[in-house]
């Protein structure tokens, strides 16, 4: 046993070795910087961040890097390194609707409250293959558009709600859960659930999404509004008594407009989907606002029916970082295991067998 350990551990060393090489490349390559990353490969950065619930870009480059591009693998690195922060206080809820917009587009009015911006991007382009991706040909600044100083833009879902068309969105004083500190117990509140998705996988909730689109769940959604910028995070200063700005993130949220139900004596109203996440997202958005909606089945008096209204089932599977440590630790030594299981097999052979031979003579005679 002593010398099967050695052994081991310098074929582990080894692999290490192994994985650095591969990740460095052709040395005769320069090395990518983690200002590289961050720059150039700005939306894996931001869906590290977004799962891995930590924002910090510098981090979350690096992540990358060492994972060699392996978003699944940096989400967890980074999510590794969040468990050892101190946590020193808390932030105010951002306030999203004095977010310093850089996208704002809307499917339900072509016309809105100070007008719609396109931003950056992949929606209008042709998804053809740029040679000029092979270079570095110089890129032309881009035109930017003068903005009013003070300039509002009134959320959509808000205009709707000043006409009662929409469920109305309720602020609560209670104290939100906190999901990395407190065990999750079915049912939980809506806002451990937003807390959930928030860092759930982007492409498993891209499915559950398009499944409530298939008809697997009631959703006939309209994105209300989604809107990508900075917004500042303050946090209250007990030796202050106020709150002090302590710096910006970008964020991508997303209103959906879902189906309209008789809400008692307020009468017939769209209802909502949420979605919040860290970074330039929108697909992630998107999704997450759909997944809430069906999720929220139950305060509609709506039958559950598809795996996109069952709580337990997207919760206790959404989690990448959890999939991932399941599904990957089949790869460990399984040999003890195995073998009673071979063992097992091999006696209900041998019984299989006998039974069979003992069925034969007796056909025999």
């Amino acid at each position: 046993m002593y010398v099967a350990v050695k052994g081991g551990e310098a074929a582990i060393d080894k692999a290490h070795k192994l994985l650095a090489d591969r990740r460095r490349g052709d040395r005769d390559v320069p090395a990518l910087t983690l200002a590289q990353v961050a720059g150039q490969l700005s939306l894996a950065v931001d869906r590290v961040m977004a799962e891995g619930s930590l924002y910090d870009p510098e981090l979350a480059a690096m992540c990358v890097r060492q994972s060699r591009g392996d978003l699944i693998e940096a989400i967890f690195l980074l999510r590794a390194y969040r468990t050892t922060l101190p946590r020193f206080g808390y932030s105010r809820p951002v306030e999203t609707g004095s977010m310093q917009i850089e996208r704002r587009v809307s499917a339900t009015y072509k016309d809105i409250p100070g007008g719609q911006l396109l931003g950056p991007t992949f929606d209008y382009t042709h998804r053809l293959i740029d040679p000029a991706m092979a270079g570095d040909e110089p890129v032309d600044p881009p035109p930017r558009r003068e903005l009013a100083e003070g300039k509002a833009f009134p959320r959509v879902t808000d205009i709707l709600n000043g006409e009662g068309l929409i469920e109305p969105d309720v602020r609560s004083d209670k104290e939100p859960a906190d999901l990395t500190r407190d065990p999750t117990s079915f049912p939980v509140d809506r806002d451990q659930r937003l807390q959930a998705l928030a860092r759930g996988d982007e492409g498993f909730l891209l499915s559950l999404a398009y499944s409530t689109q298939r008809g697997y769940g009631r959703t006939h959604p309209f994105v209300g509004e989604a809107r990508i910028g900075l917004v500042e995070v303050e946090i209250d200063v007990p030796e202050l008594g106020f709150a002090v700005a302590v710096g910006s993130i970008r964020v991508t949220e997303c209103q959906m407009i879902s189906q309209f139900r008789n809400q008692g004596e307020d009468g017939p109203r769209f209802t909502r989907g949420y979605g919040l996440v860290f970074g330039q997202s929108e697909r992630k958005a998107m999704a997450m606002s759909l997944v809430d909606r069906a999720l929220r089945a139950d305060e509609f008096d709506e039958q559950r029916t598809a795996p996109a209204q069952d709580e337990e089932f997207v919760l206790a599977h959404c989690d990448n970082v959890e999939a991932t440590g399941f599904v990957e630790h089949l790869k460990l030594p399984h040999y003890v295991d195995f073998q009673a299981e071979l063992g097992l097999l091999r006696m209900l052979r041998q019984e299989h067998g006998d039974a069979q031979r003992l069925q034969a003579g007796e056909t025999a005679e």
